[in-house]
């Protein structure tokens, strides 16, 4: 019990270039621009491009625009939580450190864990879905690209020439990631203006359909855990509907995390830790809302076309050259998501490696690009396996459920480090702590509760594998230990 509760002191956690590290210290490039970057590049994807139509016709209506305000609340007490701890304690590793610092090693390993697993089925499913639309685009064979293929050759493509971004340099990622940045807002603030002038009051009245039962019922463990442990009936539409969609269109959000485990490479992380973190859900939150209304307003959202909503919604009203916009804007946004969710990877591998919980001749710095090139090499061939070879729309749901439980550590990490260490300068701090902190612990934990028993069941098995690598090597080859 001394050994799974051992906490990593803060002077350690701060200094982090003490002269017996193996793996040498990450370089500081990062101004705040970039950190916003990052955080956009990665927020705004396959969220703004396929979500918004699909929860508006199955569940909330025109009222997935109250679906996406609610959502954005939520992910903004989370990233409160994360500013505080990130301008205060500027490391790699985000939500891993933080729960490393303030409850315990066996609580780190297991969040360490769950970030690898977050970061690369989160970047294997973005980059089937960036073959899907390249495919769409060019019209290229279905053999090769896109869900239908045996071996996904465009999503093995992207990942490869992405991981060797990442590997180059985190200044080289940030040049590449803003450029992207820049040209999907700009495509998306143009879906919003164009979509203005095709926009009819009757496609957004009622604006929250009245309730009614869900057409399609999920049963066994395909039911939400909450459906389960409640007994309620499922239903769609109404402000039930609302919340469902909230509860789902809120992983759309969860990137942001990503500009947490870039705050050792920040310049000024005191100053542009906030801005970075809450600066990309308000940029997202306004072009979400702005997106989903336009998009309620152009088709009746009982015609909505799940598969692809904004650019089918242009092609209803004899707008078709629109569609090739936006086709290009998902093939950018998809791109900067796999590469900041590989840069994720890195750094989190980065500070377990540090801290000996992996092998740290993994997490070793290269000493002339001073990024973890081992680690990125060695998630980037995963995520290219992955990727290229299985079908991930069942496991999609384990990117949610281990991005939440970060979110809900990260919530209690910051009362207990206010009440442990006091007198810890902290340039940006959550108002009314510890109750913002508490209710965003529980909004996580209900949204979490809203995911499948079959999701839940996966996820405690990763943890179980986790937990037996733990206990047969990183407890053993602890930094800490010694």
């Amino acid at each position: 019990m001394t050994e799974i509760l051992r906490k990593k002191p803060l002077e350690a956690v701060l200094s982090q270039d003490s002269g017996d590290a193996p793996t040498g210290r990450l370089r500081k490039r990062l101004g705040r621009l970039d950190l916003i970057g990052f955080g956009v590049g990665i927020v705004i994807g396959t969220g703004i491009f396929t979500l918004t139509g699909v929860e508006a016709k199955q569940h909330a209506g025109p009222g997935v625009v109250l679906s996406f305000v609610i959502a954005g609340v939520v992910a903004l007490l989370a990233a409160m939580c994360y500013a505080e701890l990130a301008s205060s304690v500027p490391t790699a590793g985000s939500a891993y450190t933080y729960a490393y610092a303030t409850i315990g090693e066996l609580v780190a390993w297991i969040i360490g864990w769950d970030l690898i697993l977050e970061f690369i089925l989160g970047a294997s499913v973005v980059s089937r879905g960036w073959s899907g639309y390249l495919q769409n685009l060019f019209g290229l064979p279905t053999e090769l690209f896109g869900e239908r293929s045996v071996v996904n050759l465009g999503s093995m493509a992207i990942t490869a020439a992405l991981g060797v971004v990442a590997a180059v340099g985190i200044k080289e990622s940030a040049r590449v990631t803003n450029t992207l940045v820049v040209v999907k807002v700009a495509i998306c603030l143009f879906v919003v203006v164009a979509g203005a002038f095709f926009v009819r009051g009757g496609n957004l009245t009622p604006f929250v359909p009245p309730s009614a039962p869900a057409s399609e019922v999920a049963t066994g463990a395909g039911q939400p855990l909450v459906q389960v442990l409640s007994g309620a009936a499922p239903s769609a539409f109404g402000f039930a509907g609302v919340l469902t969609a909230a509860a789902v269109v809120f992983f759309a959000y969860t990137g942001f995390e990503a500009v947490a485990n870039l705050s050792e490479e920040a310049k000024r992380p005191a100053k542009d830790m906030a801005w970075g973190l809450l600066g990309t859900l308000v940029a997202a939150t306004v072009l979400y809302v702005g997106v989903s209304l336009v998009l309620a307003g152009m088709v009746d959202y009982r015609h909505i076309d799940a598969g692809s909503p904004i650019s089918s919604a242009f092609d209803s009203v004899g707008a078709r050259w629109a569609g090739v916009l936006v086709s290009i804007a998902a093939v950018c946004g998809l791109t900067s998501v796999i590469l900041v969710e590989l840069v994720g990877i890195g750094r989190v591998g980065f500070a377990m490696g540090r801290d000996g919980l992996l092998p740290s001749p993994i997490a070793r710095l290269h000493p002339r690009f001073g990024t973890p090139v081992r680690v990125t090499i060695i998630a980037t061939v995963l995520i290219m396996v992955i990727g290229g070879l299985l079908p991930l729309t069942a496991l999609a749901d384990l990117v949610s459920v281990g991005a939440l439980f970060a979110f809900l550590l990260v919530s209690i990490a910051v009362p207990v480090l206010r009440r442990r260490r006091p007198e810890l300068p902290r340039a940006f701090r959550v108002p009314l702590s510890p109750v913002l902190p508490t209710v965003s612990a529980l909004a996580c934990l209900y949204l979490m509760l809203n995911l499948s028993v079959a999701t839940w069941l996966r996820f405690l098995v990763w943890l179980v594998v986790g937990l037996a690598i733990y206990v047969g090597y990183g407890r053993r080859h602890a930094r800490l230990r010694a």
